[in-house]
């Protein structure tokens, strides 16, 4: 089995490593080989014994997507992107990255089938930006996309490419819509949502964290461990079972910030809620407007994928996965 984890410097992408490096198999094949690759140099994983290629490369750039494809990864999941407010605030970066990037990698799938019927698993990230406001609560699984931003359009027009790339036969394609992941470890980032996870991060570990908007905004959430388990059951299921439609949106948790903020109340007390302060953002409050409160996500639960239940819980995976299982 030869894995490859294009945005492998991320990290869903590292902890995607170590979930595949710890358990050694990947349906049912043992894993000899790992192509890893970001535009900043991922770490080899530690403890693995076979190959592995780690490269700092953009496979946006010519030449990369060809070069990733010619060591014919049996799976390859495609997890590269700039993230929603850096694709708002820089559009040609924004399409280069989350579109150009994924359509060269398609198209040089296509061309390595035409060889020798080389045709892998690809399982793509997609997001759920690709809906956009007006939106019933919950979301069905047959509502249509309507993204509101540069990012959701990108990820949108990537997953039609997906569905039509499968259907020809050039690969195995499954598109996963993730939920907004939280708690996300280490720093903020750009993305207009980091604030769903830095309002709980940032407090658990004594730091004053910044909340641009109302409490009563609703979203869609799971942590980082659903979101690996995500990506692997997709790797694995029976794709006849999912059909033609070959994007979904993946189980969550829908929650507002002001239940957030009780769940870290109830976890870390009065003191860690106190750090928080609210700094209204008017860009970030227009945005959150077109944003997605909940999904049905039935498709996806009958076919096995599975996501926390309440918030004290995500906050819970966080705690064991990041600060040791203790707080300080």
């Amino acid at each position: 089995m030869h894995v490859a984890i294009i945005g492998a410097a991320g990290m869903v992408g590292r902890k995607l490593t170590e979930r595949l490096v710890r358990e050694g198999r990947l349906n049912g094949k043992d894993i000899e080989t790992f192509t890893l690759i970001d535009v900043f140099q991922p770490e080899s994983p530690a403890g693995f014994k076979g190959k592995v290629d780690a490269r700092a490369a953009d496979l946006s750039g010519p030449g990369e997507a060809e070069k990733l494809v010619s060591t014919r990864p049996d799976v390859i999941f495609h997890l590269a992107a700039i993230v929603s407010g850096e694709a708002e605030l820089d559009f040609d970066k924004g399409y280069r990255i989350n579109l150009d990037g994924t359509r060269y990698l398609f198209d040089a799938i296509r061309i390595a089938n035409g060889q020798d019927g080389y045709k892998p698993r690809v399982v793509f990230t997609s997001s759920i930006a690709v809906f956009g406001a007006p939106l019933p609560y919950p979301i069905p699984d047959d509502f249509h996309t309507t993204p509101l931003t540069s990012y959701g359009t990108q990820k949108a027009i990537s997953e039609l490419l997906l569905s039509d790339y499968t259907r020809r036969g050039f690969f195995e394609g499954i598109g996963i819509r993730l939920p907004t992941i939280c708690i996300r470890p280490g720093k903020p980032n750009a993305a207009a949502s980091g604030f769903f996870s830095n309002i709980l991060r940032e407090p658990l570990v004594g730091l004053e964290a910044v909340l641009p908007v109302p409490e009563t905004i609703r979203h869609w959430h799971a942590s980082p461990r659903s979101a690996v388990g995500f990506l692997l059951h997709g790797a694995t299921i029976d794709t006849n079972k999912v059909g033609p439609r070959r994007n979904l949106s993946m189980p969550g948790l829908s929650a507002t910030v002001g239940e957030q903020i009780e769940a870290l109340r109830k976890i870390a007390g009065e003191k860690a809620v106190s750090l928080i302060r609210r700094e209204p953002n008017e860009m970030i409050m227009r945005m959150c407007e077109g944003w997605a409160p909940g999904f049905e996500a039935t498709r996806a639960r009958e076919l096995g994928f599975t996501a926390e239940t309440n918030f004290e819980e995500i906050i819970k995976v966080h705690i064991e996965d990041e600060l040791g299982g203790l707080l300080k």
